[in-house]
């Protein structure tokens, strides 16, 4: 008898151990795009049906698009700090000052490609970043595609034309790049940007193409100036998909192999690779509207050039003061985008 309860006992305890192994884990993943934007659909959906087939649907993603879980995004890297949310995908800039090494990728004339910028950046990541993003589980960084400059009442063909301008830009070190420029920088996120063109709080924004249809952007501007394509983008924005790091530790081994096969270096290619090749349909869309066009010529973008390289110099003095090695983090981030082509 006392063996037949042992053995009962032991395979009780065998089928609960075997069905907690099974247990579904149901991740929240948050973000600020509403959820017909290329991030959801093409990155964040196929991404959550990878984990959830190469984990026997033992990891499940619950998607919360457009700050369904409330606040707003700069609070979204707190959120997942915090356990709000277990995945959220947002902008380091959003928070201006808190994640200072990344910065250095939001400087003008960087990057040439989302693609091989976004390799370079998770690469970058691992030797200057840990620090920074040491209260989250990064899962990927990226950069989007070539940023441009999109007027409502004129077109931007020369620096002259920045003057008396309100621009908007998405971090820090754009709206000191539209400051050196000569027009006047309005902070705002991407999901206030609609309402205050609309409503005339600006007179343009710093934008790259694919984001624009999403929110209906290119209704609403007249004026499309480009850079020369031989020249690197004006400018880019860095991003992160960041994981609470309590919930990655609660994991079993097994999972977090899973995890870590879906995320790092090729995730952060992957994205930046979709986000290159939005870009020719989505400017399309502005085509179609019937918007203008003009292109930035490599003399004129000299002088650009020159402020932006005034802009790194002090973003490395800056750094400096702040006890990061600057100048290494603005060489480390420039080798890094040659080495990936980009």
């Amino acid at each position: 008898m006392k063996k037949t309860i042992a053995l009962g006992l032991f395979a009780a305890t065998a089928l609960f151990g075997a069905a907690a192994q099974a247990e579904e884990i149901i991740l929240k993943v948050a973000h600020f795009w509403p959820s017909t934007a290329l991030s959801h659909q093409k990155v964040l959906l196929p991404w959550c049906d990878k984990i959830a087939a190469e984990s026997n649907n033992r990891l499940k993603c619950q998607l919360y698009p457009a700050m369904q879980l409330g606040g707003t995004p700069p609070q979204l890297i707190q959120q997942a700090a915090d356990g709000v949310a277990d995945i959220v995908w947002t902008l380091p800039g959003y928070t201006a000052g808190r994640f200072p090494s990344v910065e250095v990728f939001e400087l003008p004339f960087m990057s040439r490609k989302a693609e091989a910028t976004s390799r370079a950046l998770w690469d970058y990541y691992e030797q200057f970043g840990q620090k920074d993003f040491a209260r989250v589980k990064p899962l990927a960084f990226h950069v989007h595609d070539n940023g441009f400059v999109h007027g409502i009442k004129r077109p931007i063909t020369s620096l002259a034309d920045f003057q008396g301008q309100k621009m908007r830009a998405p971090t820090r070190l754009t709206n000191k790049m539209l400051s050196a420029f000569g027009a006047s920088p309005v902070a705002m996120p991407l999901p206030a940007v609609t309402e205050a063109v609309s409503k005339g709080v600006i007179d343009g924004y710093v934008l790259p193409w694919e984001v624009i249809p999403t929110v209906k952007l290119h209704e609403l501007t007249k004026y499309h100036s480009e850079t020369d394509p031989a020249e690197p983008a004006l400018y880019t924005a860095v991003f992160t998909i960041a994981m609470n790091k309590a919930k990655y530790d609660s994991l079993p081994a097994e999972l977090k192999k899973v995890i870590d096969a879906n995320s790092g270096a090729e995730l952060s290619a992957m994205i930046g690779r979709v986000w290159d090749e939005s870009a020719p349909a989505a400017r399309k869309k502005a085509e179609e509207q019937g918007n203008q066009f003009n292109t930035i010529p490599a003399a004129e973008l000299a002088a650009w050039r020159k402020i932006g390289d005034d802009i790194a110099t002090d973003w490395v003095k800056e750094m400096d003061g702040n006890g990061y090695p600057g100048q290494a983090m603005l060489d480390g981030a420039k080798a890094l985008i040659k080495k990936h082509g980009g």
